[in-house]
């Protein structure tokens, strides 16, 4: 399978995920449709993502390194745009997960999504880097603000959580542990890939991160949103939360 099939499957696959997301979501709260909105995103952003890269827009030829002599190697810098959007959204889907009732601590979104474009914009520069010595120290430094987004999930978030009932505390542990370790498996493939040792070859490299886009933005998103439906399902019956739908559009439900 070529470096092209890969592009244009997670093309199609996050046009089609997005579509099923925003066609299955509801928006009965105001956290309901936050949600769908957020999780429609998501592929959508990646789509277009895709898209570039599928077309030569999205990507640069590079040295294939120091010694490489003539050898290049393509640069997708596309896929880092497509990540410094589409993971913010994703932790703030998790943190409106995690504090169900309420938002209590924005300043805890925002110190995730901070170190997060961090971790992006590092590892953006450890692709393009040729000098070793600098292109690990920005791995490390990547690395590390991948290490202050797992100490916001598991830490910070999951001590609001621990004030939500048990059915959302169950949630967001399952939403987080399910994206966490599909998170994990990014820098080791970029460690492997062209951008680092280059282990993989381009089309091995390329199909890890497709797969791994679809399940981290589709899959994903398909799971929070029907989780978001059972329980917004329990706060209508318990009459926790008022339908932001229209009279006649409630009565239709």
């Amino acid at each position: 399978m070529t470096p092209q099939f890969w592009l244009w499957l997670g093309f199609a696959g996050m046009s089609v995920g997005a579509a099923l997301i925003l066609f299955i979501g509801k928006r009965r709260s105001h956290a309901e449709e936050a949600d769908t909105i957020i999780h429609g995103l998501v592929p959508i952003i990646a789509a277009c993502s895709y898209l570039a890269m599928a077309t030569g827009q999205g990507s640069v030829m590079l040295p294939a390194g120091p010694d490489a002599g003539t050898a290049t190697r393509a640069f997708y810098f596309a896929r880092y745009i497509d990540w410094s959007f589409t993971t913010p959204l994703l932790l703030l889907g998790l943190a409106n997960t995690a504090m169900h009732s309420g938002m209590r601590r924005p300043a805890i979104v925002w110190g995730m999504i901070g170190s997060d474009l961090i971790m992006i914009v590092t590892a953006f520069v450890f692709g393009l880097t040729q000098v070793a010595w600098l292109k690990w120290t920005w791995f490390a430094i990547s690395c590390g603000a991948f290490l202050g987004v797992y100490y916001g999930i598991f830490v910070q978030l999951r001590e609001e959580n621990a004030r939500e009932r048990d059915d959302v505390r169950a949630s967001f542990m399952r939403n987080a542990m399910f994206l966490s370790v599909v998170w994990l498996a990014y820098p080791i493939v970029l460690l492997l890939g062209d951008d680092g040792l280059g282990l993989l070859g381009p089309a091995l490299g390329l199909g890890i991160i497709a797969v791994l886009d679809l399940v981290a933005k589709v899959v994903y998103g398909l799971m929070a949103t029907a989780q978001t439906a059972k329980r917004v399902d329990r706060d209508l019956a318990e009459g926790k939360v008022t339908t932001t739908a229209r009279p006649h559009l409630a009565a239709a439900e």
